[in-house]
């Protein structure tokens, strides 16, 4: 147990966001005394604040340092009181308040100190509301996403289903790949698949249609055999695992749900690109999450996965030509380059994904039709890189010349250091013998308004290439970084800002629209192929009631799961054409916990799935609502 034990409350101040109160619980049997208390929090304490029983040492974004009045010393039994007034923002749910805590003793040691939720003070939080309605189906098929056309009628239950005889062993290698997804999903659950014929089994028979479209597949169920038709190995391993999803709900729930006997299912996506992003930067997942992920993906369709793999907090990646970037900047904590952020406490806490692991990981994915899109994140939220690599600043710019976002100065590569360009390509000579993806993403997002402008060589770039301010030179950056992938082969797909101060070159450029609806418009109407991923809906970070005791981020509104499965992210006709498609996003600064993630992620994951594949008339929240209750959670 631990010895020491900080308490937070919240309560609203007129004219301010509000004051946070601050309890440390001394449970030990020593005094305390001639310590510091670190925590880590969202909820960041402003420049200009007052605070009464106590003082602020110092703050690195996230992380805040308080020393206690001086000579203070706390007696076994006794608590030390300090408050807080003047915030960067209000906090509106209980996860907005301490991640992590520990104590610097005098003599250099580190202590843990537990710590419970934000608490709000004065009022009642009220309790989060159920997310899903109850169970309600017109058809009782659990599919997810819901197919294009269905027109089944239910039967008996096989015990099992099989690869017809004289089946091609293509096909039956695709059988034993979703019965071993299914293995790891459902561990403890009877297989839908043999791959020998069982008596009391109905057989699957397969047949390629060269004018079934690309991605799409065709199920026709009799009381003897199931045909799958497809154009493609894509589409025969989307109907295999519609397949596993109707056997598996008819077992499940037979009440409820069953097996069909007769009838066809035409189904097809309806965006190329169903996505879902990982930001591994604040908070590490070990490689065993990220193919767990993956094959959670593959269970609910989705064909992208976007992996965050750089930011601020961390550099995820190793670059054997810069082992520095996961030496010093994959590493947080008390005595380390970079401060303890998001849930680090007096231990150091590390991560990073070697290149033989990448490789594992990005065949994984191939196996499930899930291509891997790499993002290092340029040219701002790079504190990781540049504490990791000095010699990318440039030494002459003031240290505190700008206020970035999220609490980091000076945060962003330097467009006129050319030793910028030198590291990156080696960085991106090293990612494109792992990646094998169309695009890498490059991030592009919240480079701080006057960044750059204090630095010597930026003003001589912007002299001799006739810019002006910071949008432009990070135009500058980015179309030379366009360069740089193109000749290497890659696409370029960054966020909206890409497209600031001029952007660049549309073609051959994908961007993601996160900020709302009509900045995709503006993309798509400018000329760029556009992915849909607004806040206000398919980031599973948000939360999912305005209720207090709800977790998640709060500054794009909250969104419950049914609103996420009823957005519609569609671009207006004459730019249409420019919609690849849509992507749930996971930010992960409020998961610190495995029970916050999939509290967060899911069910809303597979709403943002089923939007991605199913037409809009063909969605129906009850009936997803009664399907999504039996899928698999990390």
């Amino acid at each position: 147990m631990a010895e020491y034990r900080l308490e937070t409350s919240w309560r609203p101040v007129e004219g301010s966001f509000g004051c946070l109160t601050f309890t440390l619980f001394n449970l030990s049997t020593e005094a305390l005394s001639g310590f510091s208390l670190a925590y880590t929090s969202e909820t960041r304490i402003a420049e200009k604040h007052v605070c009464d029983g106590g003082s602020l040492k110092r703050q690195v974004a996230h992380f805040h340092e308080f020393l206690p009045p001086e000579g203070l010393s706390i007696p076994p039994g006794g608590r030390w009181r300090f408050s807080v007034d003047g915030l960067t923002r209000a906090p509106k749910h209980l996860t907005a308040g301490v991640k992590s805590a520990y104590l610097t003793l005098g003599d250099g040691r580190y202590v843990p100190v537990a710590f419970g939720p934000l608490l709000l003070d004065g009022r009642d939080g009220a309790a989060p509301p159920p997310l899903l309605s109850p169970d309600r189906v017109e058809e009782p098929y659990s599919l997810l996403p819901w197919p294009m056309s269905l027109g089944l009628k239910a039967g008996g239950l096989p015990d099992i289903l099989y690869p017809a005889e004289r089946t091609r062993p293509d096909a039956i290698k695709a059988v034993s790949v979703v019965v071993s997804l299914y293995q790891r999903l459902y561990p403890t659950e009877k297989v839908p698949f043999s791959l020998c014929a069982v008596k009391s089994g109905r057989a699957v028979r397969f047949m390629i249609e060269s004018s079934i479209a690309a991605f799409a597949y065709e199920l026709r169920f009799s009381a003897h055999e199931i045909v799958l038709s497809s154009a493609d190995a894509a589409g025969r391993h989307y109907g295999l695992i519609s397949l596993a999803q109707l056997l598996h709900g008819a077992r499940a729930e037979r009440e409820i749900f069953k097996f069909p006997n007769f009838g066809a299912i035409a189904d097809q996506p309806r965006h190329g690109w169903r996505g879902c992003h990982l930001d591994v930067s604040r908070q590490f997942y070990p490689v065993s999450d990220i193919m767990r992920l993956i094959d959670i993906l593959a269970w609910n369709k989705l064909n992208i996965f976007h992996w965050h793999l750089t930011d601020d907090e961390a550099w995820r990646l190793e670059i054997k030509a810069y082992p520095a970037l996961t030496e010093i900047g994959g590493r947080r904590g008390p005595d380390e380059v970079l401060v303890p952020q998001l849930g680090d406490g007096a231990e150091t806490r590390s991560g990073h994904y070697r290149q033989e692991e990448v490789r594992q990981i990005v065949a994984h994915a191939a196996a499930l039709h899930i291509e891997v899109v790499p993002e290092i994140d340029i040219p701002g939220h790079s504190t990781a890189t540049l504490l990791s690599l000095p010699e990318l600043v440039d030494g002459q710019e003031s240290p505190d010349s700008y206020r970035a976002v999220q609490g980091y100065s000076n945060n962003a590569l330097n467009p006129a250091v050319e030793f910028t360009y030198e590291f990156l390509g080696k960085v991106f000579d090293e990612m494109v013998t792992l990646f094998p993806s169309e695009y890498i993403h490059i991030g592009g997002d919240e480079v701080a308004k006057g960044a750059w402008l204090s630095s010597p060589l930026c003003k001589a770039l912007m002299e001799r290439e006739k810019l002006a301010g910071t949008a432009e030179l990070q135009s500058y950056f980015l179309k030379r970084v366009k360069t740089m992938l193109s000749e290497r082969g890659r696409k370029l797909a960054g966020w909206n800002e890409v497209a600031h101060g001029g952007g660049v070159e549309p073609d051959g450029t994908l961007l993601m629209a996160w900020e709302k609806l009509t900045v995709g418009i503006e993309l798509a109407q400018g000329g760029y192929d556009v992915v849909m991923t607004p806040g206000q809906a398919y980031y599973l970070d948000m939360a999912q009631a305005e209720a207090w005791d709800e977790p998640g981020a709060s500054w794009a509104g909250y969104a419950p799961p049914e609103h996420t499965y009823a957005y519609e992210a569609e671009l207006p006709e004459a730019v249409q054409a420019k919609l690849r498609g849509i992507q749930a996003c996971i930010w992960t600064e409020n998961f610190a916990s495995r029970a916050y993630f999939n509290r967060l992620v899911f069910p809303r994951l597979s709403a943002v799935a089923e939007a991605a594949w199913t037409p809009l008339a063909r969605k129906d929240w009850d009936r997803f609502a009664a399907i999504v209750r039996m899928w698999p959670v990390l």
